[in-house]
């Protein structure tokens, strides 16, 4: 049983529509705090004590931007990775239950309206996110296996606002940051000029996020039919 719906709440009452440069949603406090210290306490591999360079790719393997195939493997840094799955997800009793609300039918549904795509095929991808000084994203498009793309800010260091995600113009200018705030956060429907990235900017201690994910490959999390 699905403990509250806090995202779906968030959603419902909290959420604000942006159409430049891209459609995009801004959620604001779609996470319990119990959901957050989680995202806040897992360790996450320092990638710069692995002698690992940021090359401007998540995955570290030099993705290319525009609107592709992904790589299934998750890249280089795949073993760096914090993704919540059926094996690991009792350690994360509230991010499970985010995954059965992002599951459920009346969420789902409820995105599938919003971003006009259905989502009725689709599973449910989260990932702790862990980035720290030195780490940048060059501008991109999502791989189009990825129906939603989102992230959700946990700033528990009071980093700086501006270490949110950047949106481009196709041009690739950029219009916007979206503020890097506490249990704050957005997501988009991946599409040929949804482009966005992070540019060099100092990172104090840690920039956490959660990355909310649907996709059309196979996960743990189908779901609900």
């Amino acid at each position: 049983k699905i403990k509250n719906m806090e995202f779906l709440n968030s959603l419902k009452k909290r959420l604000k529509h942006y159409n430049s440069p891209f459609d995009h949603w801004e959620l604001n406090e779609p996470l319990t705090e119990e959901a957050i210290n989680e995202i806040c306490k897992t360790e996450i591999v320092d990638l710069t004590k692995m002698n690992i360079k940021y090359d401007g790719t998540r995955a570290i393997d030099d993705g290319e931007g525009q609107f592709r195939e992904g790589i299934q493997s998750g890249g280089k840094a795949i073993k760096f990775r914090c993704f919540i799955q059926k094996n690991n997800s009792k350690d994360f009793p509230h991010l499970s239950n985010l995954i059965e609300e992002l599951r459920s039918k009346d969420t789902y549904r409820y995105i599938s309206e919003l971003i006009k795509k259905n989502l009725s095929n689709s599973y449910v991808r989260i990932e702790i996110i862990c980035d720290r000084q030195g780490f940048w994203l060059k501008p991109h498009c999502d791989i189009k296996e990825k129906l939603i793309s989102g992230l959700i800010f946990a700033n528990p260091f009071n980093e700086s606002e501006n270490l949110g995600t950047d949106l481009y113009d196709e041009k690739r200018n950029k219009v916007k940051t979206v503020p890097y705030k506490d249990n704050y956060g957005y997501f988009f429907t991946s599409g040929p000029n949804t482009w966005h990235g992070m540019e060099k900017k100092e990172i104090k201690k840690e920039r956490r996020c959660l990355q909310i994910n649907y996709v059309t490959f196979e996960t743990d999390w189908r779901v609900q039919s």
